[in-house]
């Protein structure tokens, strides 16, 4: 898997990264999810840089420009919830984009740290031969990614897998290592160093769909 790190330079995505990490700018709802919503532009024009490109010829009112547009067939695919801003993101810049939606959650069957991800909804267009955009703000210990990956083939075999990510623990990045393709791409803003206890990335920024839409019983 290739790994593109996007605050190995500096540029206003810091900003947005600060933002999202402060308790005191938290409590705004919308901050938060335009702020990952920005994110998802910011990485979307990052990973076009691997597409294929063609020549098109476009007329304009004074004759015709040549220029390269992208040929790429992209199904975008958020993790809900907290993957909504982040599509929001992506599809602002891929607005052509077939879309997939697929749940993932931790259910944690004995009541302590010990958790299972279920995936239980899935509305997909088919894959085959496609490039998927795979996007879940945290990346924490990656089995999320995996797991829906592997209730996506049944939908058919992309040409290529593109993951995007704001925050990731290097832990998360190990294991999506092993078990997804190599000529992958992962696209995140910034990586932490490690998990807790309970496999949240510390520092990181709490719970990403509790910030965004509100807090959620367990079931």
């Amino acid at each position: 898997m290739h790994v593109h790190h996007l605050l190995q330079e500096n540029s206003i995505a810091n900003t947005f990264i600060a933002q999202l990490r402060d308790v005191k700018v938290q409590n705004d709802r919308l901050r938060f999810r335009k702020n990952i919503e920005r994110l998802g532009e910011i990485l979307g024009y990052e990973l076009s840089k691997n597409f294929s490109f063609g020549e098109a010829e476009v007329q304009t009112p004074l004759g015709t420009a040549n220029l390269p547009l992208h040929k790429e067939e992209l199904v975008i695919c958020s993790i809900l919830r907290a993957g909504l801003p982040l599509h929001n993101g992506l599809l602002n810049y891929f607005d052509a984009a077939d879309n997939s939606f697929i749940s993932a959650y931790r259910h944690h069957p004995n009541d302590n740290e010990e958790f299972e991800i279920l995936v239980e909804y899935l509305a997909s267009p088919s894959l085959e031969g496609k490039t998927l955009i795979l996007a879940d703000p945290m990346l924490a210990t990656g089995r999320s990614f995996v797991n829906v990956l592997q209730a996506l083939e049944t939908m058919g075999r992309p040409k290529e897998i593109h993951l995007v990510s704001v925050i990731a623990a290097r832990e998360g990045i190990e294991h999506l290592q092993e078990n997804f393709p190599e000529n992958s791409h992962l696209w995140v803003a910034t990586i932490d160093e490690k998990l807790d206890e309970r496999g949240y990335i510390v520092p990181g920024l709490g719970d990403a769909g509790d910030l965004c839409f509100g807090s959620k019983m367990q079931h």
